[in-house]
């Protein structure tokens, strides 16, 4: 039996990963958060002394993770590290740039990838991510794309972080979303581009329930719902 899948693809602060949890929790599916797994993988290379440009090094890294996911009373997914809970510090802009930028490693993204398709269980599994739908599901039944201006999209994280209580500058992110737009749309491996198949839906000066449901409508036309 063919387990179904659902990508959800899409630069940083697009709403991918938000689109990604509220569409598991509604079809009852479960969830991969790729860019998790490469956050993480930051985060160990951090703890462990490794450079995120030494890619032999950072792929040992990444094929030895002591990685698993936790779902908190709150519906949170946990991150959890060797024991520790790092759901938040992967979070951060330094999270975000560690993985960008050992995401670009060839050996690091194969590392990853059998352990990425191994969520793939029933009843489903919607993955999120910036090529899920190209390389890690390319047979997925359905495959969204999420896109919006940068100028948004550091708006979005801005906002976030300012709620968390953390001094952050508008200025900086939106050069951290540029930069990490050219590295991810750049790569020579799994360059961020949507599939030929995805629905492309740009977010931009949308809330999230008008997005949400536009994904909704093309879940639905794949006979997903």
């Amino acid at each position: 039996m063919t387990v179904p899948v659902i990508t959800v693809d899409g630069p940083s602060g697009s709403g991918k990963g938000t689109i990604g949890h509220r569409l598991a929790d509604h079809l009852g599916w479960h969830l991969l958060d790729s860019g998790a797994l490469y956050r993480v993988t930051g985060q160990a290379c951090l703890q462990q002394g490794v450079d995120w440009q030494d890619e032999p090094a950072v792929a040992q890294v990444a094929r030895n993770l002591d990685v698993h996911f936790e779902s908190a009373p709150t519906g949170e997914v946990l991150v959890i590290l060797a024991g520790e809970d790092v759901s938040r510090v992967i979070r951060t802009e330094e999270g975000g740039r560690g993985a960008s930028t050992v995401a670009a490693l060839p050996s690091v993204r194969d590392a990853l990838l059998s352990r990425q398709r191994e969520f793939a269980q029933a009843p489903g599994l919607v993955a999120d991510g910036r090529d899920m739908g190209t390389v890690v599901f390319p047979a997925a039944q359905c495959k969204i794309f999420l896109t919006a201006s940068a100028e948004e999209r550091a708006e979005r994280r801005y906002k976030q972080l300012i709620a968390k209580g953390e001094s952050v500058s508008l200025p900086r992110l939106l050069e951290d979303i540029e930069e990490r737009d050219l590295r991810d749309s750049s790569r020579a491996v799994s360059p961020l581009v949507p599939a030929e198949d995805a629905f492309v839906i740009d977010s931009t000066a949308r809330n999230i329930d008008e997005v949400f449901a536009e994904v909704l409508e093309k879940v639905g036309e794949k006979a997903l719902i």
